[in-house]
């Protein structure tokens, strides 16, 4: 793109990305907004975009699927190499995927938990991506949903600058066309834990005893036997953390071009 001319300040697009080694935007002379130079502590609360690699298996199944979405709701640590997440994955019946993401090499484990909304739940048991290990370094929790389509992932950052930086560099080594999509001052609804701990623990039981398995492993009243509360009482609750765990996983209209 040509320089503009003496005297005339040059504009960029607001998606525009922070150079990773000097601190600019989109690598030219311009300073991001904001006092990023006076203030290395302040908060970035950003959203990059970037390609996925094709030696991850969400790499590999969304390059196969290009119209299906799925996003990870959450990460449990297995062993320091192994991880766990649930996931949701637009259409088709539970279990649909199943075998197919079993196939690929990174994939330890796969369980199909259940129908939500417009898709499904599953399980999976994976061998640790590099993002883990940078996170992990840097001791920042990874943000969630992080939400997949036609081979590329939205990914949230909240960090300090040094740490954003960090991030960017790791996002850019794995994509060199990685881009910042939007930098925010203040954390999202997604930022904020979607369920009580109460609602966390009711979710945590009703999986360990199989509720949500495909096919059903108990029944509601058999549930509320166990939990040793009313069938009503179990209802309600769990109608009411598929509603909050469902207006947290589905994108606002307009989220992926």
């Amino acid at each position: 793109m040509p320089a503009g001319r003496p005297g005339r300040r040059v504009s960029h697009p607001p998606d525009a990305g922070l150079d990773s080694t000097q601190g600019r935007v989109g690598g030219r002379n311009e300073r991001p907004a904001g006092p990023d130079e006076e203030a290395p502590d302040r908060l970035f609360i950003a959203t990059l975009r970037l390609r996925m690699p094709k030696d991850l298996w969400t790499g590999r199944f969304s390059a196969a699927h290009p119209t299906v979405r799925f996003e990870a709701l959450n990460r449990g640590e297995v062993t320091p190499e192994v991880s766990v997440s649930d996931y949701w994955f637009s259409g088709g019946p539970p279990g649909v995927w199943a075998r197919e993401i079993a196939g690929y090499p990174d994939v330890l484990k796969v369980e199909s938990l259940t129908q939500m909304g417009e898709g499904s739940l599953y399980r999976i048991t994976y061998r640790n991506p590099p993002v883990v290990y940078l996170y992990r370094r840097l001791r920042l929790p990874l943000q969630f949903p992080l939400r997949m389509l036609a081979g590329s992932i939205d990914w949230e950052v909240v960090a300090r600058y040094s740490e954003f930086q960090e991030i960017l560099r790791h996002a850019r080594i794995a994509d060199p066309a990685a881009r910042i999509v939007s930098i925010r001052r203040r954390p999202l609804r997604s930022h904020l834990p979607p369920l009580t701990e109460t609602q966390q623990s009711l979710l945590a039981q009703a999986m360990a005893a199989g509720y949500f398995a495909v096919p059903r492993g108990i029944t509601l009243t058999a549930l509320a036997r166990k939990l040793n509360r009313s069938k009503s009482s179990v209802s309600e609750s769990i109608a009411l953390i598929e509603k909050r765990l469902l207006e947290s996983i589905l994108p606002p209209s307009g989220s992926f071009p």
